[in-house]
């Protein structure tokens, strides 16, 4: 897979440049900040680019350099890496996109196996959120929406949170040790408790609209 990787501490930047080479991938380029990789990326093009949230040109610049790259890539996936697991953070990652995207902790992304499986999700069209902060924000329910919640069932709930961190259902099969066709109905029975209906069969799309609902969450608290 073809990297590009934006981040301006230089020992975290050598750190995962050795991890991404280390796992059999093509970085096609290292940048200190924003600019130099909007810059980068005109030159050579990428799978997927590594973005800090917070690094120059601004204090959250890999935000501001995601959406140039989404206008002028768009088919370009995008991992978001960050000390913090914000959910404001995640609210303005949605905002650039809800296809080829990624949020992640940097202490999380530390092994080759789970930093290839979040850059080959996101290569693969797929959300991937921190399940720290999905786990979080399934957790806090707000305003109408808390009996909605207070409706499922423990295993529903699990099913949820692992929606929420882009689980395929086959992964979420795996996760729970539980059947696909187990985790189908478990995943009609939230739409239905939620009041989600009419959504697109595309196995991630029904993640997009658990996000969809816990945005709306942070955003009417």
């Amino acid at each position: 897979m073809r990297v590009a990787l934006a981040e301006d501490g230089a020992l975290f930047r050598e750190g995962l440049l050795m991890l991404l080479q280390a796992a059999g991938h093509e970085v096609v380029g290292c940048a200190a900040d924003g600019d130099e990789l909007v810059a980068l990326l005109g030159r050579d093009t990428a799978d997927v680019a590594v973005l800090d949230i917070r690094m120059p040109p601004e204090p959250d610049g890999g935000l501001v350099t995601a959406e140039r790259l989404r206008a002028l890539h768009p088919k370009m996936g995008l991992l978001f890496l960050s000390h913090y697991a914000e959910s404001h953070y995640l609210m303005r990652i949605l905002d650039i996109g809800t296809d080829a995207i990624g949020y992640r902790l940097k202490e999380k992304v530390g092994s080759v196996e789970v930093l290839t499986d979040t850059l080959t999700r996101i290569r693969d069209g797929e959300i991937v959120i921190e399940p720290v902060l999905a786990k979080r924000l399934v957790e806090r329910p707000r305003g109408d929406r808390r009996d909605a919640l207070a409706a499922l069932t423990e295993r529903e709930l699990d099913v949820l949170k692992l929606m929420a961190e882009g689980r395929s259902n086959t992964g979420i099969a795996g996760q729970l040790y539980v059947t696909p066709k187990a985790v189908e109905k478990h995943i009609a029975n939230i739409f239905a408790k939620l009041g989600l209906h009419g959504e697109s069969s595309e196995q991630h799309r029904r993640v997009l609209a658990v996000l969809t609902y816990l945005r709306s969450q942070d955003d009417t608290g």
